[in-house]
């Protein structure tokens, strides 16, 4: 045998350099499927011989604070497809069945993807055709036989007992996964929803289940409940009076909340209109984001004289001010050259303290805010919470808005000490409220009371939280006699609740529309404090663009704090005292003003009305208790608009007759007194000019010249 030749010899080596790297190829392509990717395969794989079905974990309840279900999941049902198991001669008549059942809402088109298997590139085993469907649909599908593909099993559905009750608040879930979409479903869904789990099952080939196959069950994990702050029964009655408000006063909104003024504690929440949180309107997204706003937390607005409580805290507790301060209104104020008017355009004169408050007067609020400066009044507006969210653990809260006070003027400074140029939102001023006449403490408002497990057990509990501490008590006990007075005496009587002491603020904000007032378009609000000596329950509502009567805050809103807050404290257990002389108010209904005038006369009762034709409406209503002296709303069919805040805008009489004078001023809410004997002809005079503004109910002096 020859010695090998040199060719040979590289022959040979070429040949080991080619198989060892095809080996080396080998090696690391199986290394690559046996380590880097076995995960991949090995999924791949059970895909393939598995079938992998989930099981809906039971999502967790929602309760209010006495165990009462708000939201709860009950069973549904859902209908699944197994491809494979399809044949395709079948595809279209399975499409065809399902597309006709009505509770399906599908059409042929979107079935048949699915049905085909077209729906992706890669091929799937199991498909969710249809999720939350009731027994009657569920029981259509499987009437119909359509073969093994074709699967109906148990899952859940998001269920509200109450419909619309506290819908904003609550929100909903989507109709796919069943994960909240708005409201505490959206902010709290990682604890109410669960973990699902997981059913296994070995299949052959052709996807059919292996008679002895194995399965492996791998149970869900139910979602945590929520127990909340929201009294359902107080609730219901918040939702009565903003429904009325809503009605009565013909307007576009209302909104109220209750708080515990002690706590923080949100016992009631609401806007109207609302929605069924079962049904919420998904196909209109306009309106469904407009309905499912919850306002209370999500949107700012000028509050007005509501504020008020605010300025009157602050001036008080940084000593700008003392319990003898007096004003003189001329009815305006010139701050640096700017003429700043008070509500009523005669003026109020001198008064004390607390009669600024019961005269709602803007000159005393622009004089306290001044004495204070913008440094210590902006300190005691952020201590009372302004400009930031509250923490309440409600979703889209607004920080309100609040100014950087090197922008701030005089002008703005007076401004605000009256509520305006500047914004809040109704959480924020209910809270800075609950501190002015609780003895001076911001509570933090919360309204998740509790969260439990699906057992039962407790894991998270909420403590009534002190942020800070804002004004004294002695401060806080002054603010609170000053407030009863109000509502006693001055702008805030329509909140009187016989046997209970009440105090409150009234409130008529100006809305902005693209950076502007809104002509016509007002905010009426009423702060209503109850009982004063040691108050437990703050109450505000909101009445938004109200369209009847003359709008302001003691009469479009005050009534229905009354009512939400008298229903309150007697659920509560809280008993009447004192000894206000009480009548029942008589049905008014159908009459015209002067005969209801002269009834309510008879009873003890005044009558407020703008126009002087039939009732349509009156508050408080027929039967309803009434602290004599006080007053009656009456509504009438030609209820005519005039906007003002407590005020009126005068007109020319001039060249009209007696006839004509009187039932305009009527209309106007007015008064009529004839200077002279003479009344026969036309008006040439009268007591206030034209364009001036004079108070609500106020006389007016005409003089009547010969024919």
């Amino acid at each position: 045998m020859g010695k090998p030749t040199k060719l040979s010899r590289n022959r040979v080596f070429w040949s080991s350099v080619i198989v060892a790297v095809l080996f080396g190829f080998v090696v690391v392509k199986l290394f690559i499927i046996q380590l880097v990717q076995a995960e991949k395969y090995q999924s791949e794989a059970l895909s393939q011989w598995t079938r992998n079905t989930a099981v809906t974990a039971k999502r967790g309840e929602i309760m209010d604070i006495n165990g009462t279900v708000l939201a709860q999941s009950a069973t549904a049902y859902k209908v699944l497809i197994w491809p494979n198991r399809i044949q395709k001669d079948e595809w279209e008549r399975v499409s065809t069945e399902l597309a006709n059942i009505e509770g399906l809402n599908l059409s042929y088109e979107y079935i048949y993807k699915r049905v085909s298997n077209t729906l992706t590139e890669k091929p799937l085993s199991e498909i969710v055709l249809a999720r939350q469907l009731e027994r009657d649909v569920a029981d259509e599908i499987v009437s119909l036989q359509l073969g093994p593909g074709v699967v109906i099993a148990t899952d859940t559905k998001r269920y509200y007992p109450y419909g619309d009750l506290l819908s904003q608040v609550l929100g909903f879930t989507n109709k796919v996964e069943g994960n909240g979409q708005e409201g505490l479903e959206l902010k709290y869904n990682k604890y109410l929803a669960g973990i699902d789990g997981r059913m296994l099952t070995e299949r052959d080939r052709d996807g059919h289940s292996i008679a002895y196959g194995t399965q492996e069950f791998i149970p869900p994990e139910d979602g945590n409940d929520l127990v909340l702050t929201i009294d359902s029964v107080v609730q219901a009655f918040l939702e009565k009076a903003l429904d009325n408000a809503l009605k009565v006063n013909n307007a576009k909104s209302a909104q109220g909340i209750i708080m515990n003024a002690k706590t923080g504690a949100i016992v009631a929440i609401g806007s109207l209109p609302s929605f069924d949180s079962n049904n919420p309107p998904r196909s209109d997204v306009e309106l469904l984001g407009n309905l499912s706003r919850n306002r209370i937390v999500a949107d700012a607005y000028e509050p007005g004289s509501t504020f008020k409580i605010i300025t009157l805290a602050s001036a008080l507790d940084s000593g700008a001010i003392n319990t003898n301060f007096t004003c003189n209104c001329p009815g305006a104020r010139y701050v640096n050259g700017q003429r700043i008017k008070c509500w009523r355009s005669a003026g109020h004169g001198t008064q004390n303290l607390t009669k600024c408050a019961d005269n709602s007067c803007n000159c005393a609020f622009i004089d306290m805010a001044l004495a204070m400066g913008t440094e210590e009044f902006y300190d005691y507006i952020y201590k009372f919470g302004f400009g930031n969210t509250t923490g309440s653990g409600l979703g889209s809260e607004s920080s309100g808005i609040v100014t950087h006070q090197k922008y701030i003027r005089d002008t703005d400074i007076a401004r605000i000490g009256f509520g305006q140029s500047i914004a809040v939102t109704p959480l924020q001023l209910v809270s800075a409220a609950c501190a002015a006449v609780n003895g001076g403490n911001l509570m933090q408002p919360y309204i998740v009371a509790k969260m439990l497990t699906a057992d039962g057990k407790e894991i998270f509990s909420a403590n009534p939280t002190v942020v800070r501490r804002v004004i004294s008590e002695q401060t806080s006990k002054t603010v609170r006699e000053i407030l009863e007075s109000v509502v006693q005496n001055g702008s805030g009587r329509n909140a009187q609740i016989a046997g209970y002491r009440v105090g409150g603020k009234t409130g008529t904000a100006q809305k902005y529309e693209n950076g502007v007032i809104a002509q016509g378009k007002l905010i009426a609000s009423f702060i209503g404090i109850a009982p004063m000596d040691d108050p437990e329950f703050v109450c505000l509502i909101l009445v938004d663009e109200p369209q009847v009567g003359v709008i302001f805050g003691s009469t479009v809103a005050a009534p229905f704090v009354k009512q939400a807050l008298e229903e309150t404290l007697r659920y509560y257990g809280f008993a009447a005292e004192g000894s206000e002389e009480t009548v029942m108010v008589p049905d008014l209904y159908g009459k015209t003003v002067s005969e209801a005038q002269q009834i309510l006369e008879d009873v003890g009762l005044n009558a407020t009305f703008q126009a002087t034709d039939k009732i349509v409406n009156q508050i408080p209503q027929p039967g309803e208790m009434a602290i004599k002296g006080t007053d009656v709303l009456l509504y009438t069919e030609s209820t005519s608009i005039v906007i003002t805040e407590d005020t009126v805008s005068m007109i020319s009489f001039i060249g009209m007759t007696r006839l004509e004078a009187y039932d305009k001023l009527k209309e106007m809410g007015l008064k009529m007194e004839i200077s002279g004997t003479y009344s026969g002809g036309l008006v040439t005079w009268q007591s206030i000019g034209y364009d001036k503004e004079v108070e609500f109910g106020a006389t007016i002096t005409l003089v009547f010249g010969s024919e």
